[in-house]
């Protein structure tokens, strides 16, 4: 494997830690601020909402002075962001600061290290690449409620601390080890007109960038309910959160990792696609039948599996697709990824008020719905193939 794909890996782990490490956390931090239980929606929200504003800012730039500078900044200041959280006390309004400003420095980080990605892979390698991509983005999905929910035992703040130092040092070891990927000749000139971020959302691509919604906000609003959900069927605990999160991310890992790293082929990407969709609607039936955090553990990897397929799948089918410039696309494919973690806790946190098994019900029907949009795309592009477009 490139290091230069390793590197990328682990900023992305990194990134999508921050996401997830906080929602077995969050719920006992508004607990102990006293605010209502609707900020654990709204923070989650708003984090994603501002990645979804700036990341084809992001992206953009980096097609016009390289990815690596670009890189660098977002982690930076990812890491700065986990700081104030963690020094936040409990207090809502620094930590809605923290969230903001983590959003804003994601948005840096998630759309260059795609587009890098892409700079540096040849379209025949490009799947099992975005498998590594994938993975990662699964990894910290997943992980990142395990460890802030294992670390919390300790104290509330340590998860934080722990994701702001990896940042950091993420942040040096990237310094001396990665090289920018977008040679000078390559890059769009600074006199050219700016490129709208849905300049990408054409033709059969654009729904594609719809389907990167769909399995984020599947996953997002899964996650931002369950830890209610399952105090309420065995009164679990943030430890209990931990345990699910890193019995079923060592499956996701093994999926992305290990399945679609070694058998993914060009081509192969809708028959995954469909598989994933299919076994994730599954996952969202099963939870439903958790009794306790073992019997979660299963029915929750069930949905992670579906879910691992899907993401590198989809990522490398648009990344072959695309007529635009990586930056600009990888920008929307992230602020389409936004778009999910916006949507989906504050709609599953709806649902979930009106009715507990409602975010997971639903859930199910929109991932089987989502083939449909897979089929769209497919039957558009070959009209455009045998057209000669």
């Amino acid at each position: 494997m490139d290091k230069r794909v390793g590197v990328i890996m682990v900023m992305l782990i990194t990134i999508f830690l921050g996401f997830g490490i906080i929602i077995p956390v969050l719920p006992e931090l508004i607990v102990q601020s006293g605010a209502e239980r609707f900020h654990l929606y709204v923070m989650l929200a708003v984090y994603s909402a501002t990645s979804f504003f700036l990341s084809p800012l992001w992206g953009a730039w980096s097609d016009r002075i390289g990815r690596r500078p670009v890189l660098m900044i977002g982690v930076l200041g990812y890491s700065l962001s986990f700081l104030l959280f963690g020094l936040s006390g409990g207090n809502l309004v620094l930590m809605y600061i923290a969230r903001i400003l983590g959003g804003i420095f994601s948005g840096a980080t998630t759309s260059c290290a795609v587009a890098y990605v892409a700079d540096i892979t040849t379209p025949e390698n490009r799947t099992k690449s975005m498998g590594l991509v994938g993975m990662s983005i699964g990894l910290g999905f997943i992980f990142g409620p395990a460890i802030g929910g294992l670390l919390s035992s300790y104290h509330l703040a340590v998860p934080f601390y722990a994701a702001a130092a990896l940042a950091f040092l993420n942040f040096l070891f990237a310094m001396v080890i990665l090289k920018e990927s977008l040679t000078p000749d390559k890059r769009q000139p600074k006199e050219a007109p700016r490129v709208s971020r849905w300049s990408a959302f054409q033709g059969p691509l654009a729904y594609l960038f719809i389907l990167m919604f769909v399995l984020t906000f599947t996953l997002a609003g899964l996650e931002s309910t369950l830890q209610y959900f399952q105090i309420d069927r065995y009164e679990a605990t943030p430890q209990d959160i931990g345990v699910i999160f890193l019995i079923s991310g060592i499956v996701g890992a093994l999926v992305q990792g290990g399945f679609i790293r070694r058998y993914a082929k060009p081509g192969k990407e809708p028959l995954l696609i469909r598989a994933g969709l299919v076994i994730q609607a599954i996952g969202f039936l099963l939870v439903l039948l958790s009794k306790d955090v073992w019997t979660a553990s299963i029915y929750m990897s069930v949905f992670v599996i579906g879910n691992s397929l899907l993401r590198p799948c989809v990522t490398s089918l648009i990344t072959q697709t695309t007529k635009a410039g990586q930056g600009v696309t990888n920008g929307l494919s992230s602020s389409m990824d936004s778009l999910g973690r916006i949507a989906g806790p504050l709609i599953a946190g709806g649902l979930f008020e009106l009715q507990s098994a409602l975010p997971y019900l639903i859930g199910a029907v929109i991932s089987l719905g989502a083939i449909l949009l897979l089929n769209v795309f497919l039957a558009k592009r070959r009209s455009r193939e045998a057209a000669g477009m």
